[in-house]
């Protein structure tokens, strides 16, 4: 610190005071305006840019809600779908137990017909058989009660009498 001291000179000091003050006079000049331009162009576009950043959030915020919105509608309409869809097929079921229904009835009806003109034509089939086994059965009958002459007289007789009394 000593040497420091010892070695200062007036002359050496007074040239590098006037050097400093003649660069900062020309960097005030020459590059001071051209800096702080550039600066304050910078500092307005980081302004701009925070601007731009700010609209860019509120107009997400905005495409969100939009977006919500129509994902809200989106979802009631395709819940009044399902529950549409979901009528309609009760509806048709109720349609098809209501046909099936019909449908049973009038099969059961068309065999009870069935059955019935079955039953009918077997009763009447029943009938002719009976009445030609009780013609078989009468005409042997009356071969045999008429194979002799008697026989023959007195059935004819009591069949005139018979006639008579009616």
């Amino acid at each position: 610190m000593d040497k420091l001291i010892n070695d200062f000179s007036f002359g050496l000091f007074f040239w590098q005071a006037i050097i400093l003050v003649v660069l900062i006079v020309l960097l005030v000049k020459f590059a001071w305006k051209p800096i702080m331009t550039t600066i304050t162009e910078r500092e307005e576009g980081i302004k701009d840019a925070l601007l731009s950043a700010e609209n860019a959030r509120k107009e997400m915020l905005a495409l969100k809600s939009d977006n919500q919105k129509l994902l809200d509608e989106a979802r009631a309409e395709r819940d009044a779908m399902i529950k549409d869809a979901t009528a309609i097929k009760d509806k048709m079921i109720a349609d098809a137990k209501e046909e099936a229904q019909v449908q049973g009835a009038k099969m059961i009806e068309q065999a009870k017909a069935t059955i019935e003109s079955e039953k009918n034509s077997a009763m009447a089939e029943i009938k002719n058989q009976v009445s030609s086994l009780s013609l078989e059965i009468a005409e042997k009958l009356l071969k045999q009660e008429l194979s002799n002459k008697e026989s023959q007289t007195a059935l004819v007789e009591k069949m005139l009498g018979d006639v008579k009394l009616n």
